[in-house]
């Protein structure tokens, strides 16, 4: 064998036990990057309660349909350029709650349907608010329902019925996490009644609460705040109606965001948990007007965020998912190829229908192409979209549980 021969055989497995030792190490050499990685300095986790893939589809469909198009137009999320699946299965169901989903996002950990923020066992869990906030992150946690709602109390309450709303309450204190925000509280004061109101309890904890984004910019508390909307002291959602008589008292889940990052301030890192739950509500009444207009509210809300990336790059994380799919949402319902969004806006019903509620808004969107096959949840699968800062993890098929590791690095 001639010696440029052997000197070829000799380099040729040298580098087939370099790259053998490299497979062999390589998980190890992955466990180092993880671990030396750090969060992103600003952090958003959007959340469109119910809103699956269909939904954010019927959304596009329908802006495309206001400028004459049959396709085209986007929301700013669905722009974003990283796009994962994301299962959603619970500890003991095959379809989730917005409790169980929510805790598993929050906590990186599967529970039983109905439990917030605890295992299945009842054993309390630490969500990625926490986690973030004991890295010396401030903490904003928002809804456009109550803020002691399923959703947003999966980031800081720990109860194992999620309807337990004044107990949920008095965890916002415990929290000591800067800003919160939401269309009222649940159980003001108890589900008899006869508890202390439960704004005089946080304010007696340390927390200004603002009725209002006015009172909020007169605000001098810089311990924690909690926004309700001025007109309310009850569970109805901001602007859940397509059309309101009093749109401009009330503020949009966009506005109430921007606020958020001004009082958290940019000068210390944060995380804002922001979610669109009336998304879920109009999904499950399957009143297809009502869940669009939910989401494009959102989507504002989504563009306040994707602004304040573009500020800051290379330092923020933004992704938005859902928590579970609400409706079983399809475009198309047995009435050919086109969808006639001129009928479903007008509320259209055939000659013979005489319905009214649930049944009256699933027969509009039958007769015009868009159907449903439930008025609760489906175990489907969710979109996730990401930009900004470790983006690239959220791509693939993931469960809801793994967020929190790629969220807060562990």
């Amino acid at each position: 064998m001639g010696r440029l021969k052997k000197i070829a055989l000799y380099a040729s497995a040298v580098i087939v036990i370099i790259a053998a030792a490299g497979a062999i190490f390589r998980p190890d050499a992955e466990a180092r990057v993880k671990k030396s990685e750090k969060p992103a300095k600003y952090i958003f986790v959007m959340i469109g309660d119910g809103m699956g893939a269909t939904q954010v589809a019927a959304a596009e469909s329908y802006l495309s349909y206001k400028e004459g198009k049959l396709g085209g137009e986007q929301l700013t999320f669905t722009q974003f350029p990283v796009l994962g699946l994301c299962t959603t299965y619970s500890a003991d169901s095959n379809i989730t709650d917005s409790a169980a989903s929510g805790t598993a996002i929050a906590t990186g950990n599967k529970t039983d349907n109905h439990s917030l923020g605890v295992a299945p066992d009842g054993t309390p869990l630490k969500s990625m608010a926490y986690t973030l906030h004991e890295k010396g992150y401030n903490v904003g946690i928002m809804s456009s329902v109550p803020v002691n709602h399923a959703t947003p109390g999966a980031f800081y309450a720990h109860r194992k019925d999620r309807n337990d709303y004044y107990e949920i309450s008095l965890e916002i204190p415990e929290s000591g996490f800067e800003f919160f925000a939401g269309s009222g509280i649940l159980d003001f004061n108890g589900k008899k009644g006869d508890l202390e109101d439960i704004d005089k309890v946080l304010e007696r904890e340390g927390y200004d609460v603002c009725y209002g984004l006015g009172e909020l910019e007169t605000s001098d508390d810089e311990s924690g705040v909690v926004v309700i909307p001025a007109s309310q002291r009850k569970s109805e959602a901001l602007n859940y109606e397509i059309e309101h008589e009093d749109d401009a008292k009330e503020d949009r889940l966009g506005e109430v965001l921007e606020a958020a990052i001004e009082y958290l301030g940019d000068d210390e890192p944060f995380f804002i948990m922001c979610e669109g739950g009336e998304i879920d509500w109009a999904a499950h009444d399957n009143n297809v007007t009502e869940m669009i207009d939910a989401i494009s509210r959102f989507n504002e809300a989504v563009s306040v965020a994707y602004d304040f990336y573009l500020e800051h790059p290379d330092e923020t994380l933004i992704i938005v998912t859902a928590d579970h799919e609400t409706g079983g949402i399809t475009i198309g319902s047995n009435k050919g190829y086109m969808v006639d969004w001129a009928g479903i806006e007008k509320g259209e019903l055939p000659d013979n229908e005489n319905l009214t509620g649930k049944e009256r808004n699933r027969a509009i969107s039958t007769a015009h192409n868009i159907g449903w096959t439930t008025y609760d949840h489906t175990g489907a699968p969710v979109p996730i979209y990401a930009v900004g800062k470790g983006a690239e993890k959220f791509a693939g098929r993931i469960d809801n549980t793994d967020i929190y590791g790629k969220v807060v690095c562990e």
